[in-house]
């Protein structure tokens, strides 16, 4: 059990893994899902950046600060009810937003979302994070952080697939 890691520091997670497509493989809490959904890259791109947004279509977060959306930009968001300061490391449109965060003060996250085609107009979103901080594994886990990711992917994929709405209706 890694009951006291405490991870790289914030700024070495960031620059030499969050912005190099690295997890934090030794975090004590980690998690990896995907769904396809029936929307191309665009549509879903459209969503998961569009931060201010979010509680349109996401109910466990909305975005508290926010500007720049760029490499090295700052913004905070709350996520069931936990205040996260983050920055973006990575934004490649229509393939990868990554951010790392830090709550509490002391629980350190890489988030990572990668799009891909999957064919027939159909586009696969995978969710990656992983989380450290001392004695963070009692009262968190990965089955928790994996619940979390797959309520979120299922809220993306329901707003991706709605139909848009029709002029004049």
């Amino acid at each position: 059990m890694k009951l006291f890691y405490t991870g790289p520091p914030l700024t070495e997670l960031h620059e030499e893994y969050a912005k190099k497509g690295l997890l934090d493989e030794n975090a004590p809490v980690k998690s990896v899902d995907s769904i396809t959904i029936d929307a191309p890259a665009a549509t879903v791109w459209r969503l998961i950046i569009d931060l201010r947004n979010w509680p349109q279509w996401r109910s466990d977060a909305r975005v508290t600060r926010l500007g720049a959306i760029e490499p090295d930009a700052s913004f905070r968001w709350k996520i069931r009810g936990a205040s996260v300061k983050a920055t973006f490391a990575v934004i490649t449109p229509e393939r990868e937003l990554a951010w790392t965060g830090v709550s509490m003060g002391w629980i350190k996250a890489i988030d990572r979302y990668r799009l891909a085609p999957a064919g027939d107009g159909q586009t696969t979103v995978t969710m990656e994070e992983t989380m450290s901080g001392p004695l963070l594994t009692l009262f968190y886990n990965d089955r928790k952080l994996r619940k979390g990711h797959q309520d979120m992917l299922r809220m993306l994929k329901a707003a991706a697939e709605r139909p848009a709405p029709q002029p004049g209706s």
